[in-house]
């Protein structure tokens, strides 16, 4: 299949599915993300201690944008307005909660970077020598 045709596919919405089967698509994964990034939060907070906070921030990161694009995807390419069984308020609200799991991913690294040792008690950095 060539790029052309898969973009042509995706246009009709026969990539994404039709009616609401993209924005329940698109719905789901930021829910995911969501859901990994209050995790991911979590573990920085040492409530849960199961699993890496950095691996659940990127990985809500990744769910929140995948979410985001598969959502505006299905906004650009649904016909007809809200009520129209298109899908199109699932895809509108599928854009925020995609972001809000890229914001909570977000948070989560930030504090997975603050929480790391760095080397000295006083919070400054070991001295390397060279020669």
């Amino acid at each position: 299949m060539y790029a052309a045709d898969v973009v042509t596919a995706a246009a009709e919405g026969g990539a994404i599915g039709d009616g609401r089967t993209g924005a329940n698509l698109a719905l789901g994964v930021g829910l995911v993300g969501v859901a990994i990034g209050w995790l991911a939060l979590a573990r920085t907070a040492d409530r849960i201690s199961s699993g890496k906070a950095r691996t659940g921030a990127m990985s809500a990161i990744a769910a929140g944008l995948a979410g985001t694009v598969l959502g505006v995807l299905h906004l650009a390419t649904s016909s007809g307005g809200p009520g129209t069984g298109n899908g199109l308020v699932g895809a509108i609200a599928a854009v925020p909660l995609g972001l809000s799991a890229v914001v909570l991913g977000r948070r989560a690294l930030t504090r997975c970077h603050r929480t790391e040792p760095s080397g000295e008690p006083n919070g400054e950095p070991t001295k390397r020598l060279t020669g």
